[in-house]
């Protein structure tokens, strides 16, 4: 199948980051909210990356303008185009939510469209059992979006090898790595990552060392970019304690066990850099 329209549900920190990669090169995008205010919240991180890129010299005033000028915002899911090719739900991380949305979009866009979750630990299977099964699979993007590579591509259990294939090709199209991921909670990169930061919390808990310390052990010793704890607050705590919880229901084992400290700097609403204060403090 040939990709040329797509439609982005959703204009957060994922959806606006897949927006901007599909429509700098060159796909008609449609990017799809509920409310005016995070249309325009969305379009104007979009603007301020393409800034960014400029002010870097990665991209030219032309490239800028040529990438906005792709991107079609529209209000309410049931407006969304019905000649998409390809629609990416791009929500938080709610398995109702995201069911009722491709129900909705399901009477909407055309029959042959793919449908895709940007879901970074849902059951693509589950998702999919009755919408599109064939054509439905999960395109896991990595935050920030313009900037990292690679690409989960997640088969649920009845995902097509056309689907598998032409979601592949679009991915390298955009220039992307994609990697071949079958569905099991957390898929391949939540299910590393996610239980090295909830151990670092447990450490944290059990004063074994300070936030800090936990940080640079990990990217010194490590080599990592960035300390767990920082990630943790760069992601969110509640979406890391929501793909905990996944992963440990998923699995029924209890080396998934979400900290209860992680819990409980969710209830207080200490959810990381969104909110101003996680392990660390931040300029909101």
């Amino acid at each position: 199948m040939n990709i040329k329209e797509v439609s982005i549900i959703g204009a957060g920190t994922m959806g606006n980051g897949i927006a901007h990669v599909f429509a700098q090169n060159n796909y008609k995008v449609n990017l799809v909210e509920q409310e005016a205010e995070f249309l325009k919240r969305g379009l104007s991180t979009i603007n301020k990356n393409l800034d960014r890129q400029v002010n870097k010299e990665a991209i030219s005033i032309e490239q800028k303008e040529m990438t906005l000028s792709n991107i079609n915002g529209i209000i309410g899911i049931e407006n969304t185009p019905n000649e998409s090719d390809l629609v990416i739900e791009a929500i938080y991380e709610n398995k109702e939510t995201k069911l009722n949305i491709f129900n909705k979009l399901n009477d909407i866009i055309k029959s042959n469209s793919i449908f895709a979750s940007n879901t970074s630990s849902i059951s693509i299977t589950e998702l999919s059992a009755n919408i599109r099964s064939e054509q439905f699979i999960g395109m896991h993007f990595m935050n920030p979006v313009p900037v990292m590579k690679l690409v989960e591509i997640i088969r649920g259990y009845s995902t097509s090898n056309e689907t598998f294939e032409t979601i592949k090709d679009l991915s390298l199209k955009l220039g992307k790595t994609p990697v071949e991921v079958f569905d099991y909670p957390g898929f391949i990169s939540n299910r590393i990552l996610m239980p090295m930061i909830n151990e670092a919390i447990f450490a944290l808990m059990e004063k074994v060392a300070s936030a800090e310390d936990i940080d640079t052990v990990m990217k010194l010793g490590m080599n990592h970019p960035m300390g767990p704890l920082t990630l943790a607050d760069f992601i969110g705590l509640d979406v890391c304690l929501s793909i905990m919880e996944v992963l440990y229901n998923g699995f029924n084992d209890s080396k998934y066990r979400p900290c209860p400290l992680l819990k409980k700097m969710v209830a207080a609403k200490k959810l990381g850099r969104k909110s101003g204060e996680g392990f660390f403090k931040y300029n909101k």
